[in-house]
C-alpha cells in the first residue's frame, strides 16, 4: 500500500486533474478511471466528465498525448513513462516495470488500486464497515479483478471472452471510422466509446464491492452458526444467504444446510462433495425422492414436510422445526443404512 498521501486524498478542498491517453483504449485505463472517480470524486457525473458536459467538480479528466498536458495534471495515468506515485504518475511501460510482489506486472489499473482503491471502496460501501472490512474488500477485489487486469494488459494471460476486457474493447468504434465518417466524428465516437465503456466498467465495479461486502458478512454468519451448532453436520441458518463458499474455504464438515425461503418455507440442501460439483456429500434418503406432502410426510416422519427433489439434494418443510427435523432423520437413516452394510 501507498506510504504517501496520493494526490487528491489530503483534506484540502482542491480541484484535481487527471489524464490518461487518448486514441484506443482498454481495460486498464477505463477502471484507473472509474476507481479515480469513486476515490476522488463520486458525487460527479463519471460518463458527462468524460465527454466534456455537466457541471465541473473536484476531479477534472482528459485523454491526451500531448505533453504539455501530460505534464500540467495531476494525475497521469497508462502514459508519459514515468511511474513516480508522489507526483502522480502512474505509468506502466517503461523497461523497468512495476513489479508486485509475485513479479506480476502492475498495469496503471493495478498502480491506480494499490494507491486510491481503499478510498474508491470506502465511498463505494454504503453501510457502516470498518477499516478491517474495507481492507477485506479491497484485497478480494484486487485478487479476482485487478490482478487479472494486470495480466492483460501486460501479455502475461488473457482474461477472456465476455471478460471485463472483452466487453471494454466492443465499446470501441471500428477501425474504418474515419474512413466512414471523417475524422471528427471518429473523435466524437471514441470518446463516446470511453465513456460507454467507463460506465459499464463503474457498474460492475459497484456491484462487485457490494458483492464482495455481503460475502464477508454471510462468512461472519456462517462460521458464528458453525460454532453454535449441536451437530456439526447440520448448519442452521437463520436467514438465506451463500454457504457453500465458506464451508469449503474453511473446510467444515457441513452435510446439510438448513435455512429459510422468501415464502416462509425452510429448506434443507445437501453440501456436494466438491464446491460447485454436482453430487452430495450425503444424498437425502432414496424413499424421499420425489414425494411432496401427506406423501413424503408419511415417509419422513415429518408432520409438515412439504417437498423432497428427485435428484436427493434439497427438500422442505413449512417450519424451521420441521426442516431441522427433515435433516437430522436423513442423517439417522444414512447411518443406519452403512451399519447394515458394514
Amino acid at each position: 500500500m501507498s506510504e504517501h498521501t496520493p494526490i487528491g486524498l489530503s483534506h484540502e478542498a482542491t480541484i484535481t486533474t487527471a489524464l490518461t491517453h487518448s486514441g484506443n483504449f482498454h481495460v486498464d485505463e477505463t477502471l484507473g478511471y472509474v476507481v479515480l472517480h469513486y476515490a476522488l470524486a463520486p458525487m460527479g457525473d463519471l460518463r458527462a466528465r468524460i465527454l466534456g458536459e455537466g457541471p465541473e467538480d473536484c476531479l477534472k479528466f482528459f485523454r491526451s498525448r500531448d505533453p504539455e498536458r501530460i505534464q500540467a495534471a495531476d494525475i497521469v495515468f497508462d502514459v508519459g513513462g514515468i511511474y513516480d506515485p508522489p507526483k502522480g504518475r502512474y505509468d506502466h511501460h517503461m523497461k523497468d516495470k512495476p513489479l508486485r510482489e509475485d513479479g506480476t506486472p502492475y498495469s496503471a489499473a493495478g498502480l491506480l488500486w494499490k494507491d486510491y482503491g481503499k478510498a474508491a471502496v470506502r465511498n463505494l460501501v454504503r453501510t457502516t464497515v470498518d477499516d478491517a472490512t474495507i481492507t477485506a474488500i479491497w484485497q478480494s477485489i484486487d485478487k479476482s479483478l485487478v490482478v487479472p487486469i494486470d495480466q492483460d494488459d501486460n501479455g502475461v494471460a488473457k482474461m477472456g471472452k465476455l471478460s471485463l476486457a472483452d466487453i471494454v474493447s466492443a465499446c470501441s468504434p471500428p477501425w474504418d471510422t474515419a474512413e466512414l465518417h471523417g475524422p471528427e466524428e471518429a473523435k466524437r465516437r471514441e470518446t463516446l466509446g470511453f465513456a460507454n465503456a467507463a460506465t459499464a466498467v463503474a457498474s460492475h465495479l459497484v456491484n462487485t464491492v457490494d458483492r464482495v461486502r455481503a460475502s464477508l458478512k454471510a462468512t461472519d454468519r456462517v462460521l458464528s452458526a458453525y460454532k453454535n451448532a449441536q451437530d456439526k453436520r447440520i448448519l442452521l441458518m437463520e436467514t438465506g444467504m451463500p454457504t457453500e463458499k465458506v464451508i469449503f474455504e474453511h473446510d467444515l464438515p457441513v452435510i446439510y444446510v438448513v435455512s429459510p425461503t422468501g415464502s416462509g418455507q425452510w429448506n434443507v440442501k445437501a453440501v456436494p462433495p466438491e464446491r460447485g460439483a454436482f453430487g452430495q456429500r450425503i444424498s437425502l434418503p432414496e424413499a424421499w425422492g420425489g414425494l411432496n406432502g401427506q406423501d413424503l410426510a408419511a415417509a419422513c416422519g415429518v408432520a409438515d414436510a412439504v417437498f423432497a427433489h428427485p435428484a436427493r439434494f434439497i427438500c422442505g418443510a413449512a417450519s424451521r422445526e420441521g426442516a431441522l427435523a427433515m435433516a437430522q432423520q436423513a442423517l439417522k437413516i444414512d447411518a443406519e443404512l452403512k451399519s447394515q452394510q458394514s
